[in-house]
């Protein structure tokens, strides 16, 4: 179902000071991600690797204890205007919540982004599964999930079909269950047409709708068994939706801690947990598994009937793809409470590779070669010596083996990532 001759994608998730607890005393970076120049560092370092994608996580709110991992404070789409001014080639992937934004704000501001980048620009779908958001913008409960996906379908329809009448000049009327909109973007459409569309949910619902949508896909498969039965879904559901399965980039996310040795790594990822609170990341699986872990003995293995599915999926509030991602984890190495939260290290569902460049290469050959990844989203453990790291030691042995870029040949990221540019977009001159 893929191009014998495909290259890995690779983009960096800038988690601020990185994905790890307390990992701003690696590098000294305490409050340094409340500096531009800051991402501006890393996604320059991520340029010089060639790498992909400049990727921001975003959610509104408060996750996790800000005493071990500080809350995201810039807005995505300004950090990324920023980014854009200071480098050439990288792409620049931004979130942006379906359930919190105005699809016509969203479209004129994505677009006008890609626009300003030579279009670099791509949007990462999010539905947003966290209560704690919805207060900040007035609202009292959470929608329930199939709600917040049936909006969520409306709402990239809406925004495609606004991009699109930047092109085409004809205005854009949609009339939905969720959504009502006339109207067209006066911004003229960037040199990929409009931006790229990456999907981050890993429930059914979500598998879909990237299926349908999305160019590529962020997901959390922290085994490789379960990694080759995501790629094969939304590669499935592709198709069911007459598309080609190479248009949609399968992106895991992995979680590295580098060393010269694996000693070197094992002590580098000990020395960003000193002092980490044990139960930290307990709220956060007590979200994912949908009972409250705090409650059970953390030194037996998880039991059965807490890793089968919630009874309600429909008003379960953590997320489906976290959930598969850390139950199939569980059930392979019968893991406890105590033992799945050091594995975890408060990401909450992504795959830890602790070792040499090798042995990180290693494992990102294995799953491209496999069929459970068409290239990753790297969460490095600290910036910005976990990602100096990547591009100066892995990324010289991916190209060896011929996996990965020597240069870049492609000036939008659409093309980067094999995707088509819009029909009848009009490139403009340099």
């Amino acid at each position: 179902m893929s191009s014998p001759n495909r290259q890995l994608v690779l983009n960096v998730n800038v988690l601020d000071a990185g994905i790890a607890p307390r990992a701003w005393t690696i590098d000294g970076t305490a409050g340094a991600f409340l500096d531009p120049a800051h991402f501006v560092r890393v996604a320059q370092t991520a340029e010089r690797g060639t790498l992909d994608g400049f990727f921001l996580a975003d959610s509104p709110g408060f996750w996790e204890n800000p005493r071990v991992k500080p809350p995201r404070a810039l807005e995505p789409t300004a950090i990324l205007a920023t980014v854009a001014a200071n480098t050439r080639h990288i792409g620049l992937i931004g979130t942006a919540s379906t359930t919190f934004n105005d699809p016509y704000e969203l479209a004129l501001r994505f677009l006008s982004l890609d626009r300003a980048s030579g279009g670099r620009v791509a949007w990462n779908i999010v539905t947003t599964y966290s209560p704690t958001v919805a207060t900040n913008f007035g609202i009292r409960e959470l929608p329930d999930r199939d709600t917040r996906y049936a909006r969520a379908a409306e709402f990239v329809e809406v925004v495609t079909g606004l991009w699109e009448s930047s092109i085409s000049g004809v205005p854009f009327e949609f009339r939905g269950n969720h959504l009502n909109v006339t109207g067209s973007l006066d911004v003229a459409p960037s040199a990929q047409g409009y931006p790229a569309l990456i999907q981050a949910g890993g429930s059914p619902a979500g598998r879909e709708l990237a299926g349908r949508t999305a160019h590529g896909v962020f997901t959390a498969e922290l085994t490789l068994a379960e990694g080759i039965r995501h790629y094969r879904d939304v590669k499935e559901a592709a198709v069911r939706a007459s598309r080609n399965p190479d248009d949609v980039k399968i992106l895991p996310g992995l979680i590295t801690v580098l060393g010269s040795t694996e000693q070197e790594a094992i002590e580098r990822h000990a020395r960003l947990r000193a002092n980490t609170p044990e139960d930290f990341g307990a709220d956060r699986l007590t979200a994912t598994l949908g009972v409250d872990v705090r409650a059970l003995d953390w030194d037996v293995p998880i039991a059965d009937e807490i890793l089968a599915v919630p009874a309600d999926a429909a008003s379960y509030q953590g997320s489906l793809g976290f959930r598969e991602s850390v139950v199939g984890l569980v059930r392979e190495r019968g893991l406890t409470v105590r033992q799945l939260l050091r594995a975890l290290n408060g990401s909450g569902g992504h795959r830890a590779v602790i070792g040499t460049p090798e042995q990180i290469a290693d494992t990102i050959e294995e799953w491209f070669l496999a069929g459970a990844a068409d290239g990753f989203n790297l969460m490095p453990d600290a910036f910005p010596s976990g990602l100096d790291d990547f591009v100066d030691h892995v990324v010289p042995i991916l190209r060896r083996r011929g996996l990965f870029r020597h240069e870049y040949a492609d000036s939008t990221l659409r093309e980067r990532l094999g995707v088509e540019l819009p029909e009848r977009a009009p490139v403009p001159a340099a």
